[in-house]
């Protein structure tokens, strides 16, 4: 994450980390991640949480990863629109780091679903087109996309596949 931040920051991304250590292990821990990822800070907040109750309750355990105090926690990241309501999740097991490439692209995915009207499709990586909102007719589309959009050709003849780039 820390090595991330700066992208994160760009996009309006607020970061919080939540840790199952004491506040003096976080001081040790934000050293070492500093020593090892030159140019990194943790610059955000990092909640300490030595019981577990937070985890728990956020369902943030690994079941089948132990240590000396019970289930380790997963590396879980959640997501929070500004409603504060969760946008997306994703689990990991303990032993599995996070690839943060993968979460920049769905910050940047939802940001555009947010502001445009559209999704992406499988795969969708950011500069490919978009695909605009079935709720949003032909007529808005031409106003709202005036860079103009394509209709896919489907055996349906239906009009609903329509691509666009923002």
């Amino acid at each position: 994450m820390a090595q991330y931040a700066k992208e994160f920051y760009q996009r309006g991304v607020k970061l919080l980390g939540l840790s199952c250590d004491d506040v003096q292990s976080h001081n040790e821990w934000i050293k070492d991640i500093e020593a090892y990822t030159p140019g990194a800070k943790v610059n955000y907040p990092i909640i300490a949480d030595p019981k577990r109750e937070i985890i728990k309750q956020l369902n943030m355990v690994d079941p089948d990863e132990k240590d000396s105090t019970g289930n380790l926690p997963s590396r879980a990241l959640h997501i929070v629109g500004p409603d504060l309501k969760i946008k997306l999740s994703f689990l990991y097991p303990a032993t599995t780091g996070r690839n943060m490439d993968e979460v920049l692209r769905v910050i940047e995915s939802l940001q555009k679903a947010s502001k445009f009207k559209v999704a992406t499709p499988a795969n969708w990586k950011p500069g490919d087109p978009v695909v605009i909102t079935p709720d949003v007719t032909n007529e808005q589309a031409k106003e709202m996309f005036p860079q103009g959009f394509e209709s896919v050709k489907l055996p349906s003849k239906k009009e609903y596949l329509r691509l666009t780039k923002v």
